[in-house]
């Protein structure tokens, strides 16, 4: 029936396209603030094709389509676009040709048949949804096979006729008992560094960007605490545009408190064109391609100051970590105390442990939600990078092999993100060996102590050595920023393969979460957040240490011990000595003695 529906929606664009002149259109996961995660009303390229992933491309011809994805969701994509017509592309694996490759040869193989006019052909892509930088990008590429790139045109906005609406839901004030600093206090902050950057004022486009400035919270995108509206900061004055229903008295009074006036979300262009008070700094990798064109005044295309400035947390977020932390540390200590008796009574699936899970982080005080939907694949699932279970794919969990557990929690004073990898009961040989090697590169990270200002691609290796060393690999990040009471997903910096030239500063959260897939067998991944802190500093400059944040035992029973050295020993009884230390206290007796066993020194 969804394959139906796709083959149906497929009809419908391509008819939109014969009357618009267009050859082909392209259709990005992004919404128009360039978020990872967006709002039900900008899922176009979900609805287009079906698949949910959060990563990937649709680009639908008069007779083809194909959707290009990351490794994370190779299996998930390629289950989810059966007999769609789509064709699944593996972005980064050798063969897989980029969309403009793949559009000029199938133009080219049209035309060779005499199905294709000798006009240059035109492939549209919403500019709106897409930010300047990659649209600008694609038109280069477009044009090296000869064909050119149209971006006024939505044609979501006539055949996706039940077309959810874009959200209206009330904003909230973050207090800065939890923020640590005014919104008036980042505003002059934000000022102070355009002016070293030679600009006057600064557009902000992404969501995240503007929950952090202003101190608000909201509840627009699943799982992400923030809401649609852009920001217009000059040195005059500070201007957030959104739809006025989101915004209620006390929010106003709080943002007038804070020299930060409120305009409609549509007023954006007019409020540029009138904006002549000096250089506006925007930046094409994060606003989008229509509104970056609508500006007429003078601007400087430079990167953003305010992700940078959000990623350095301040000793109030970092305390708040801290407090979240084990808060999710005691619902993950209680899930895990439960969850091998209630295997072993059966009829626990992996919906069903989620629900636990998520009923237990909701006793913790602050509580506000998840921070993204529980990934819990038992068996085979636990392959597929960012699986999530349905009823129709759900399984019964057996006192026997793997369960991957990839799961988090907003709280109002901190954001939450962990994987551990669980046996449920015997395990093979295969799955301890590889369990080990996985463990060792988690290890190895964390204990690096490296230069202020290395970037994430320097690092890590460091978690890939021991996999390397036996062929061994996996293809999404080891690492990623997360936010405070914010998205889970954070920037700048990140850890991964991919040269990613973004500094690590002292204050920076980011995750270590190696992992290695056997499809159709098993998976392992294993995840702390980490704080960077200070380490020393010596002739050489200053250095830097990881701290994990994270408080939850990692299992010890599919460990081979033989394949630890005496440091990677000592990291983990270390770090389960703390864990122990941590969370006893807030435990009940039974509790207390299952962590106790978790937690024994390996020596």
């Amino acid at each position: 029936m969804q394959n139906k529906t796709i083959q149906e929606r497929l009809e419908a664009l391509r008819a939109w396209m014969r009357r618009e002149q267009l050859d082909a259109f392209i259709f990005p996961s992004t919404d128009p603030h360039n978020s990872e995660y967006v709002p039900d009303h900008w899922k176009g390229r979900e609805w287009i094709s079906g698949f949910n992933g959060s990563a990937g491309t649709a680009v639908v011809t008069a007779e083809k389509a194909a959707l290009w994805t990351d490794s994370r969701y190779f299996i998930a994509a390629e289950q989810q676009l059966e007999g769609t017509g789509y064709e699944l592309m593996r972005e980064r694996i050798d063969g897989t040709p980029t969309i403009a490759e793949w559009l000029g040869k199938v133009f080219k193989e049209m035309k060779s048949k005499g199905a294709f006019s000798d006009d240059v052909p035109t492939v549209g892509m919403d500019g709106f949804v897409s930010s300047h930088e990659k649209v600008m990008a694609m038109q280069s590429d477009l044009l090296v096979w000869g064909v050119q790139l149209e971006t006024g045109l939505d044609p979501l906005a006539e055949i996706w006729t039940d077309r959810p609406s874009i959200p209206k839901n009330r904003v909230n004030i973050h207090p800065v008992e939890y923020a640590g600093e005014s919104a008036a206090g980042k505003i002059g902050r934000i000022r102070e560094k355009l002016m070293a950057q030679h600009a006057q004022a600064i557009l902000v486009n992404t969501l995240d960007d503007i929950a952090w400035t202003l101190n608000l919270r909201g509840s627009d995108v699943h799982c992400n605490p923030v809401f649609v509206a852009y920001l217009l900061i000059t040195q005059e004055e500070a201007v957030l545009f959104i739809d006025p229903d989101k915004v209620d008295g006390e929010v106003r009074a709080s943002l007038l408190a804070e020299g930060v006036e409120v305009e409609d979300y549509d007023r954006v262009p007019a409020r540029l064109e009138q904006y002549a008070n000096g250089v506006l700094s925007i930046d094409p990798a994060l606003v989008n391609h229509t509104l970056f064109e609508a500006v007429k005044c003078i601007f400087k295309p430079q990167k953003s100051v305010i992700p940078a400035m959000k990623a350095v947390k301040n000793e109030v977020e970092i305390a708040g970590y801290r407090s979240a932390m084990r808060k999710d540390g005691v619902a993950m200590v209680k899930f895990l105390c439960w969850l091998q008796k209630a295997v072993e009574r059966g009829g626990e699936t992996e919906l069903s442990i989620d629900r636990k899970l998520t009923s237990l982080r909701a006793e913790q005080p602050l509580f506000k939600g998840l921070s993204f939907d529980t990934i819990a694949g038992y068996g085979a699932h636990g392959a597929i990078v960012h699986y999530e279970a349905t009823e129709a794919t759900d399984v019964v969990l057996r006192p026997e092999g793997l369960l991957l557990l990839d799961s988090g929690g907003q709280y109002l004073d901190g954001t939450t993100d962990i994987t551990r990898t669980i046996p449920l009961g015997p395990v093979t040989d295969e799955m301890r060996h590889i369990y080990t090697l996985v463990l060792k590169g988690h290890i190895r990270l964390q204990m690096l102590k490296f230069p202020d200002g290395a970037c994430g691609s320097q690092l890590d290796a460091a978690a890939r050595a021991p996999l390397w060393r036996e062929g061994l690999n996996f293809l999404h990040g080891t690492g990623h920023g997360v936010g405070a009471y914010l998205n889970v997903h954070e920037g700048p910096h990140q850890i991964r393969m991919e040269w990613w030239p973004a500094p690590l500063r002292a204050g920076m959260t980011v995750t270590d979460e190696p992992g290695i897939y056997v499809e159709g067998k098993f998976g392992v991944r294993i995840e702390n957040t980490l704080l960077i802190t200070p380490y020393m500093e010596t002739a050489f400059g200053r250095f830097l240490q990881f701290e994990p944040l994270t408080l939850c035992p990692i299992d010890l029973a599919p460990v081979d011990l033989s394949l630890l050295d005496n440091e990677e020993r000592g990291w983990l009884d270390d770090y389960h000595r703390k864990v122990y230390a941590e969370l006893s206290p807030l435990l009940d007796e039974e509790e207390r003695l299952w962590l106790a066993n978790a937690t024994k020194p390996v020596g």
